[in-house]
């Protein structure tokens, strides 16, 4: 395989951008309202100190929409398609 097209395929991967379901934990009330308008995120749901959304490219605009709220815990999990959170979602529940 050509050296040229080996490294147009692997700069298309990394030029895609990454879409994360991300789960966050908030000691006290999320900012909710900060977080929506954050740029890149979507689906933003919340139970009580408990918010999930989809984060669609660069962290940043989100990890600023968290400032000055103590978060306990975050977790982010790659994923190919923005509404997985919802069916993972449904695997959890009882």
């Amino acid at each position: 395989m050509p050296a040229l097209h080996v490294f147009h395929r692997l700069t298309s991967v990394i030029d895609e951008p990454a879409i994360q379901y991300v789960e966050v934990r908030f000691l006290g009330v999320p900012p909710v309202r900060e977080v929506e308008r954050a740029s890149g995120v979507s689906e933003v749901e919340v139970d009580g100190p408990n918010m999930r959304c989809i984060v669609y490219g660069s962290f940043q605009p989100f990890l600023e929409a968290l400032r000055g709220h103590e978060v306990r815990r975050l977790t982010s999990t790659p994923t190919s398609q923005p509404d997985r959170h919802r069916s993972l979602n449904q695997e959890k529940a009882p």
